[in-house]
């Protein structure tokens, strides 16, 4: 999961590619890069860490230009260094930057297709940059010295049939204009808006709603599955749909972990949905259990806060904060190391005593995943005086791996995979546990958009909306991401500096 953000300004961008970055860093958070264009020249600024770390005042002085892209970067698959931060680049044809979140499912095939056939050298295992050379390659085919936005979106319904998976994508022409677009079936998020400014119209694409509302753009609507737009030098705007058989499915685990809430995703209110969440796994909860004895409602900050207020009012508890964050530790789940989000949770969290000590508490948090971070919590719960523990998902089970940029490739790392609810209960240490129901998280994000006809919910259903995902391939992924993990391991704190300079750079 990554985030991605692209502008086209009258006035150089640098500053406000970085204040939407900002507001982006809760979707990666292992490395952060931002490319500017000014004049056919672009300048660059990109590496491993988070985005106050990654830019200083000097490198924002360099990032000179009115269009510009930006990324944050969430490692999947053990996958991580400097080589590997966004934006990606290529001089042929043009002179192109591209950032990706997503995941091409086969990325394999076409890394041989794009060294065999297109002639183009990938330097790195990132299947972004495969993604870039695609399109820079079906690009090249249009045959123009100045490309137009018809040979842009030529390009786009190529890569619409070469590539699978999920993709939302914002990228660069040098000198020419910003593109962005997204694969058939939505499953990425993508938004984008203008603000108008005494020249003209200024254009920001972004992966939440959020970005352009801190920066004052105005939400235009989402970027529809299948859909490219390209915005030129001089602010004019092309839309055009590029795929043959678009369909909106986007990742419900969007709307339960990753987005913030004050986002609007698909024509979506993730607080609205989140609410609803706790609405109905409350329901739940009085159906199963019209006799609990729960004395208070606790949230695991913070993604589960929305919810566990709406079962609080429903179920007729109290609802306290009991767990206090530490804001200057990272999100967890999206930790690169297993060992590094165990430590993470110790540092993370610290329980109120006064709200716990010889209390029935109901903690609830938006998903149980690796189960790591909830038996932690119980146990920090029963250390500070607890009576009894329980857990509430706001989330179903998560059982099968997600092959569409979320770092959850094996099975054997979900805790709920083989398992019964009560199985995963005594496994992290609850006295009892309550899963939403896959019906119910539908209904949830559907109510906010009727429109919709699916959402992906491979994680929960083990459906994968690309339909080209069976066991051999989560068997390979899983092979991967354990010889990743090995070579990590081996080469211990080794710096990794491959294909990138520290500092800000003009590319040719």
């Amino acid at each position: 999961m990554c985030g991605v953000v692209g502008i086209v300004g009258k006035s150089d961008v640098n500053v406000r590619l970085y204040d939407a970055l900002i507001m982006l860093q809760h979707r990666g958070q292992d490395a952060a890069g931002i490319m500017t264009c000014m004049n056919g020249q672009l300048h660059q600024r990109k590496n491993v860490g988070q985005v106050n770390d990654v830019f200083k005042s000097s490198d924002m002085k360099e990032l000179l230009g009115p269009m510009g892209v930006g990324h944050v970067r969430y490692p999947t698959a053990g996958s991580s260094g400097p080589s590997l931060a966004q934006p990606f680049y290529v001089n042929s044809p043009y002179g192109i930057c591209m950032a990706h979140n997503g995941n091409l499912t086969n990325s394999t095939e076409l890394s041989e297709h794009v060294y065999k056939s297109d002639l183009r050298h990938v330097n790195t295992d990132s299947d972004s940059e495969i993604l870039l050379n695609v399109f820079a390659h079906e690009l090249q085919l249009q045959g123009k010295l100045q490309p137009e936005s018809g040979d842009v979106f030529a390009a786009v319904a190529r890569v619409h049939r070469r590539c699978r998976g999920a993709y939302a994508v914002v990228g660069m022409i040098a000198n020419y204009g910003l593109f962005a677009f997204r694969d058939p079936h939505g499953i990425r998020p993508l938004v984008f808006g203008k603000r108008r400014t005494y020249s003209g119209y200024e254009y920001m694409v972004a992966s939440e709603s959020v970005a352009l509302d801190v920066l004052g753009f105005e939400l235009e609507r989402d970027v529809a599955p299948g859909e490219a737009i390209f915005i030129d030098n001089d602010g004019n705007f092309f839309s055009q749909q590029c795929a043959e058989n678009p369909e909106l499915a986007p990742c419900i685990f969007e709307q339960v972990y990753f987005a913030r809430p004050d986002s609007l995703i698909d024509n979506i209110s993730v607080y609205k949905a989140r609410l609803r969440m706790g609405e109905k796994l409350a329901a739940k909860l009085l159906r199963e259990r019209p006799d609990h004895d729960i004395d208070v409602v606790i949230p695991v900050p913070d993604t589960s806060r929305v919810s566990a207020q709406a079962m609080a009012e429903v179920l007729g508890v109290k609802f306290r904060e009991g767990l206090m964050k530490n804001r200057y530790i990272g999100r967890t789940f999206i930790m690169p190391g297993q060992k590094q989000r165990k430590k993470s949770v110790q540092q993370k969290l610290n329980p109120v005593k006064l709200e716990f000590q010889d209390k029935n508490v109901l903690l609830v948090d938006d998903s149980i995943v690796r189960g790591t971070t909830s038996g932690e919590i119980i146990q920090m719960a029963r250390d500070a005086g607890a009576n009894k523990v329980y857990m509430a998902s706001a989330a179903p089970p998560v059982r099968y791996p997600n092959v569409y940029g979320i770092d959850m490739p094996a099975a054997s790392e979900l805790v709920a995979h083989g398992r019964s609810v009560e199985e995963v209960a005594e496994l992290i240490g609850a006295d009892w546990l309550i899963y939403q129901d896959i019906e119910d998280l539908i209904s949830s994000g559907k109510e906010g958009n009727p429109d919709i006809e699916r959402f992906d919910c491979a994680v929960f259903t083990g459906e994968y909306i690309t339909c080209d995902v069976d066991e051999h391939y989560l068997e390979q992924l899983a092979t991967n991401r354990g010889e990743n993990a090995k070579r990590k391991k081996k080469a211990g704190s080794s710096p990794e500096v491959i294909g990138l300079h520290n500092s800000s750079a003009g590319v040719h």
